[in-house]
């Protein structure tokens, strides 16, 4: 059924559809590269237009921040005078800080003033820079010219104040009394200052601009919230002219509080209401500085809505236009240019224009796509192709390897999947030789103790002492191999467990060389022990788990006292070394660990038939033997030098191999130093 399912899957893989552009990489790769060309086209235009018009402005001397400050300088003095007579000298100073012609005309186009030093001034440009006029106010270039702080309703210049202006002795009082504020709030702990407006009325700002810090003190400051006698004189004109707008509309008067805010006459009933409804003030247009005193309620009721807001808010400001009209300038026009008469020209895109940067933006986005299509054609193609050897790998098929097309990034995925391909091989391959070795290696044993047991039990062989000698030899040589792969097992789980202990490395030798004496005088191979014991060169340090460490070196010494030939000779040794020492090695090995600064080198070195260079890589490996015969008399079980690694690696160290064919091999365990052992 599965080798169905695989052809099945073989079967589907040719005939599946493409994915749709929108969802490729070829397609996603077009999209991103038509944005940023887009963009990029969008940008360079716009930074082309802006750089452009910025160029024609600074070689025309066009400058907004100045052009607002023009405006300005020249709105006070409309504001502050009411006639454009002496305007000369303050036009042509402006005209020299800024290096442009400044030009006042009334509107009907009359010369007031003139910046121009020809003999003949150049005729002015059609259309006005702008309209100076204290009482309609342009409020974008004057809230430039202010600093921003000018709101886009109040188009009555606040520097406009006419009949509300102070005379010299009234402003003198009041800043006497401003000044005494002041000094009382900062005996109070109060930071405050005296700021004088445009009509002359001084006021107190408290520093912080937090007004109810003054309310707990002794300081009076509504003293200066008195109006004066000009105050409340141009205060009830202004009111009167309000009034009357609102009499030619069939609305009542109303009465203006001195910050210009309006309220209702008087307290009145109304229906369903415990009391009397008070007035609210609603702000309109008004000086800054203008004293603020509550409006005494009136008697006569009136209905609040919305409409009569607005009309009240109208008239108001008619009749401030109104009062004001004999306290500054007419209107006059302003023309701001060059010397040569130009005034500030814009810069319009042209149609031609339009049409270039049309095609040029065209032009490169066809060039965009064409590249995004060679390019992502010879993306996609390798991408496919390991695509199509993934789905063969998948479906158990040979792997094969794809085409390198380079050092880029898609090459090198090639030539890593490659690699991935042949490990993929390898690994199985493995896999299947492990499963034929273990397979076979609990065969052997399993089949003799079946084969004596059978024997004893037809009576063919009897059950003495050496016949149960014979299936225990079986049976503990069946224990060693599950033994060894329950090791692995647990060590390739990380879940093997050590017990370290300070370890005298002579003893531990001599206990391996011990166990393996018996058997290395029956193979005719002479054992010994060096350690390095010199007053000079004390015994090495070493911490670790004792069981473990001679099950790993009890390793080294069974294979290689079973490939010496009778004559031969195995040496167990061991030194300290520092991390220059154990940098030197090169043998298999060093991958697997790191050694650090002060380590404890263990060798094995026998004298015997040696490893060929082709197979040192692979002594660690499991069921890996040099002879292929499944032997375990020449190659032992195959598991023995992988347990050897993973029990080194375990205790934080390294194992490496070195090997002369025809000479010997020696096998070099290298372990961090621990503290000094507490036994001999």
């Amino acid at each position: 059924m599965g080798r169905a399912r695989g052809q099945g899957a073989r079967a589907e893989g040719p005939g599946r559809a493409r994915l749709p552009l929108r969802r490729s990489l070829l397609g996603r790769l077009l999209a991103v590269s038509a944005l940023v060309a887009a963009c990029s086209v969008a940008a360079t235009a716009w930074i082309a237009v802006q750089t452009t018009s910025g160029a024609i402005k600074q070689e025309q001397g066009q400058n907004l921040t100045a052009d607002a400050r023009i405006y300005d300088t020249l709105l006070e003095y409309a504001a502050r005078n009411p006639t454009w007579d002496g305007v000369g000298a303050t036009v042509r100073e402006l005209a020299r800080e800024s290096g442009r012609r400044v030009a006042l005309t009334t509107q009907s186009r009359q010369p007031l003033a003139d910046s121009a030093t020809a003999a003949t001034a150049p005729a002015l440009p059609p259309q006005a820079s702008a309209v100076v006029d204290p009482l309609s106010v342009d409020t974008v270039l004057a809230a430039r010219g202010t600093d921003g702080q000018r709101t886009a309703a109040d188009r009555i210049d606040p520097r406009a104040v006419g009949p509300f202006r102070l005379s010299t002795a009234d402003s003198t009082a009041l800043r006497r009394t401003a000044d005494a504020e002041v000094a009382c709030l900062n005996r109070a702990g109060i930071a405050s200052d005296v700021v004088v407006g445009a009509s002359g009325r001084p006021r107190v700002q408290i520093v912080g601009n937090d007004p109810e810090r003054a309310l707990g003190t002794r300081c009076d400051l509504a003293a200066l919230d008195t109006p004066t006698r000009s105050e409340q004189k141009a205060l009830d004109a202004l009111t009167a002219l309000a009034d009357a707008c609102l009499k030619r509309q069939g609305r009542e008067g109303v009465r203006l509080n001195n910050d210009l805010s309006w309220g209702d006459p008087a307290a009145v009933e109304v229906p369903g209401e415990a009391g009397p409804l008070s007035p609210r003030p609603v702000p309109g247009p008004a000086p800054r500085d203008a004293p603020v005193t509550e409006a005494e309620p009136s008697a006569v009721p009136r209905e609040r809505t919305g409409e009569n807001d607005r009309a009240i808010a109208s008239c108001v400001g008619t009749a401030r236009s109104e009062q004001l009209s004999s306290y500054v300038a007419s209107p006059a026009l302003l023309f701001i240019g060059d010397e040569g008469g130009a005034t500030l020209p814009g810069f319009d895109l042209s149609p031609a224009n339009t049409a270039k940067i049309a095609g040029a933006a065209a032009l490169v986005l066809t060039l965009t796509v064409g590249a995004s299509v060679f390019a992502g054609t010879r993306l996609v193609r390798p991408l496919h192709a390991l695509t199509g050897a993934a789905q063969r790998m998948r479906d158990g098929e040979q792997p094969a390897s794809v085409p390198v097309s380079g050092d880029d990034e898609v090459g090198r995925l090639a030539a890593a999947f490659n690699d991935m391909s042949a490990h993929r091989a390898r690994l199985e391959e493995q896999r299947k030789a492990m499963v034929s070795d273990v397979a076979h290696e609990l065969r052997t044993p399993l089949s003799n103790i079946r084969g004596w047991l059978e024997a004893a039990q037809d009576g063919l062989a009897d059950p003495d002492p050496a016949f149960v000698s014979s299936l225990l030899e079986e049976a503990v040589q069946l224990q060693h191999i599950i033994d060894d792969l329950q090791d692995l097992a647990a060590a390739d789980a990380g879940v093997l467990r050590l017990h370290p202990e300070p370890v005298g490395v002579r003893e531990l030798l001599s206990q391996v060389a011990a166990a393996h004496q018996a058997r290395a005088e029956n193979a005719g191979v002479t054992l010994t022990v060096a350690v390095a014991v010199a007053a000079t060169d004390p015994e090495p340090a070493l911490r670790a788990d004792p069981v473990r460490l001679r099950q790993a070196v009890g390793n080294l010494v069974s294979n290689a006292v079973r490939h010496t030939p009778e004559g031969g000779r195995v040496t167990l040794s061991a030194y300290a070394s520092d991390a220059s020492d154990a940098s030197e090695g090169g043998g298999e090995g060093d991958d697997e660990g790191k050694a650090c600064d002060g380590t404890v080198v263990i060798e094995v070195q026998d004298t015997g038939s040696g490893i060929p260079a082709e197979d040192l890589p692979h002594v660690f490996d499991r069921f890996w033997r040099a002879e292929k015969s499944r032997s375990r008399r020449t190659g032992g079980s195959g598991l023995g030098l992988a347990i050897v690694r993973k029990l080194v690696e375990a205790h934080g160290g390294a194992v490496e191999a070195t090997s002369t064919e025809g000479e010997g091999s020696t096998f070099a365990l290298r372990l961090p130093a621990g503290t000094e052992p507490s036994g001999p």
